[in-house]
């Protein structure tokens, strides 16, 4: 885009102030904006400038010359469910660059223009970063006189588009003080020779170096070293020309993939890591890794009745419970939906695996241990069922936790039979599992997307406290995933990042290049595992599946990999872009195969394990250990995978058979109806 002597290299929108003013009829506290970088003559200069109400193209220098033409529109997407709690929630609309060439003109007078800034990059001297995380991602510029222009939020991505955009002009390098800060420095060789002192390759505290040296000679050394590999980076890539390119070019702004990436904060999950043959990795630098062939994976026919009452002893205890859970969890017949654990058989193996039942307890130890979980439960129930509205009037949390649990109670899976209808019992079920799992779990509380959770389970179960203890002890597995810190979320999106750029660094790469690296959309996924990706029947196969532990404990997260995977040639051959493939991903609900999905996952699996040189974080994320063989699945070590969750072995006094007078609400079972087989799915 040129006109005059002006032309723009680079531009983005979606970036917002976030201004502290007060609002009145004219000024926002949240503006809309248009950062370019702008080449004038010998000068280059940052620019940014809010968005008028009106809808008016982004103004600094340039406006269209048709100011009454109308901006074309990406078409809004409706997920099509309440999106309160995910991340991704819908597609908003993003304006389209025209190709008719603009006219230098003076901006019109704004309120909002006050917020316009534009700075030569001579007169850059460091950027700021925000922390890695979920929110939006935001860069503060700061000057060489020392004044901090205000923060500008990327709420569609593309601070790292803009700061490689700047690489094409400036030396970016980080600060030894703080991960989170550039320095800038232009490229001239005053720049270069000053910048040595900048890096502060080791501290002045010469006697703190000498015992950081003794101490560890290989860090302290090397650790000094990497911090010019950091540096000459950005230099010696620009030097290359790989960065420029022509304006026209779709992959514009952004590097070339280089041979190694510098390992920062947002990749804290990969420090310190060695290969698997031991050797140090160099310090700062990801080398790839050669997979072997992926291998074709068939899934086995399901568990049947009879083949799990051969695993019981005449007592009723449970044997060869490794072979069982292999079983279970290879146990997904292709041929249709629905042919997993069968209906009944599914109640019971469901209580296993969840750890409500004991492998090793007989059959009369597991009903005194249902008698003592019923009456446990309903003294928790009681709990909250005896506030008078009077107390609940002062007891806040309780209110909010009633409140949000109506309001997802009354939305979760309408269309099943199981729930559906105005005056259902299941819903009255639901409400009464998740307020009770307040009582018992005070400092998680309710969440929303618990109700995901717990309905399969309460279909499946068909009873208060068995659902109840099912879900405790599903809850026991996920429940960091709804912890307000949110950090087991960015570390299960961390490691699926990481092991997607084993998988396939093609596709990581073109994520990267349309801003989705991050796969923020795999959020859902992976907070309420796929509950809302697949049909209700094959969220019951998946999730037997996935409490096996098999055949390791992040099982889930090659699932991810195994979706990504399967639309890998939609995604990176219909030329894409933010909004489409935030749309594509959101339109795979319902659409997928459960068996399919699995099986990729699977050979996933096995390649990664046939790989004898991945990264030790790696080998303990999937179960392997030192001396595994990579021919057999860790499933093969009791100790590499997760145990499921057993009850207490302590003695504990037998209970009587009957709930006390005093309990009135007995727990309720729902009888089947005339269909044995109920399990549809609902509609999308």
């Amino acid at each position: 885009m040129e006109s005059e002597g002006y032309k723009v290299v680079f531009e983005k929108d979606s970036v917002f102030l976030h201004t502290s003013a007060k609002r009145h009829q004219d000024q926002d506290s949240l503006i809309p904006g248009v950062i370019r970088i702008v080449e004038k003559g010998s000068d280059t200069v940052l620019q940014w400038t809010p968005v008028e109400e009106a809808g008016d193209a982004p103004q600094i220098v340039f406006s269209k010359k048709d100011l009454s033409g109308s901006t074309t529109e990406e078409v809004l997407f409706d997920p099509g469910y309440e999106p309160d709690w995910a991340v991704i929630s819908t597609v908003g609309t993003r304006p389209r660059v025209q190709d008719e060439p603009p006219v230098p003109v003076a901006p019109p007078p704004s309120p909002r223009g006050q917020w316009a800034f534009s700075i030569s990059l001579s007169e850059l001297k460091s950027i700021r970063k925000s922390r890695p995380g979920l929110g939006w991602s935001y860069l503060i510029f700061i000057t060489k006189d020392g004044v901090s222009l205000q923060a500008l939020h990327f709420h569609r991505g593309g601070t790292k588009a803009l700061l490689r955009a700047l690489c094409k002009y400036l030396i970016l390098a980080t600060s030894p003080k703080d991960s989170r800060l550039y320095l800038v420095y232009t490229h001239d060789s005053y720049a270069l020779s000053h910048s040595f002192d900048e890096l502060q390759l080791f501290d002045d505290n010469s006697s703190n170096l000498v015992s950081r040296f003794l101490q560890d000679p290989y860090t302290a050394a090397f650790g000094g070293f990497s911090k010019v590999t950091n540096f000459f980076r950005g230099a010696l890539h620009h030097e290359d020309g790989t960065a420029q390119r022509a304006l026209g070019d779709p992959s514009a702004g952004l590097e070339d993939e280089p041979g190694f990436e510098v390992i920062t904060c947002e990749n804290s999950w990969w420090r310190g890591a060695v290969p698997a043959n031991g050797l140090p990795w160099q310090m700062g630098v990801r080398l790839q890794v050669q997979l072997g062939e992926r291998p074709v994976v068939q899934r086995e026919p399901p568990v049947t009745e009879l083949e799990w009452e051969q695993h019981l002893d005449p007592e009723g205890r449970v044997t060869n419970v490794d072979r069982l859970r292999r079983r279970i969890f290879a146990g997904v017949s292709g041929a249709q939906a629905g042919e997993g654990l069968s209906t009944g058989l599914r109640k019971d193996v469901w209580k296993y695996l969840l750890g409500y039942y004991s492998w090793d307890n007989t059959s009369e130890e597991n009903r005194a241990h249902v008698r003592r979980k019923t009456d446990e439960y309903f003294r928790m129930k009681l709990q909250w069922k005896s506030v008078s509205e009077e107390q609940e009037q002062r007891n806040s949390l309780l209110r909010g936790y009633r409140s949000l649990i109506e309001r997802d109670v009354s939305r979760t899976d309408r269309n099943n039979k199981f729930y559906e209808g105005s005056e259902n019992p299941g819903l009255v079920l639901l409400n009464d599992v998740l307020m009770t799992y307040c009582m018992y779990n005070f400092d998680l509380g309710y969440v929303q997307g618990m109700s995901d959770l717990l309905s399969p389970v309460l279909y499946v179960t068909q009873n208060e406290v068995d659902a109840f203890w099912c879900f405790s002890g599903f809850m026991d597995l996920v429940h960091q995933n709804f912890e307000e810190s949110q950090e087991s979320m960015k570390r299960q999106l961390a490691q699926l990042t990481q092991l997607l750029r084993l998988l396939d660094p093609l596709l990581c790469d073109f994520l990267d290049s349309k801003e989705s690296g991050t796969l923020c959309f795999c959020f859902r996924w992976l907070l309420i595992w796929f509950k809302r990706e697949f049909a209700f029947t094959d969220v019951l196969q998946l999730w037997e599946v996935l409490w096996t532990g098999l055949p390791c404990p992040c099982f889930h997260l090659l699932v991810a990999c195994g979706i990504l995977d399967s639309e890998r040639e939609a995604l990176m051959n219909s030329g894409f872009g933010f909004n489409e493939i935030l749309k594509h991903i959101n339109e795979l609900t319902m659409k997928m195969n459960v068996n399919d999905i699995l099986c990729r996952a699977e050979a996933l699996y096995r390649q990664l394990a046939a790989t004898p040189e991945l990264l030790r974080p790696v080998q303990e994320l999937l179960g392997l250990g030192a001396g595994a063989s990579p021919s057999h699945s860790a499933s093969s070590d009791p100790a590499s995978s997760p145990q499921p969750l057993s009850p207490g072995q302590a003695p504990e006094l037998e209970l009587a058979d009957s709930i006390p007078p005093s309990q009135p609400d007995s727990s309720i079972e729902i009888l089947p109806t005339e269909d044995p087989s109920p399990c549809q799915s609902p509609s999308p």
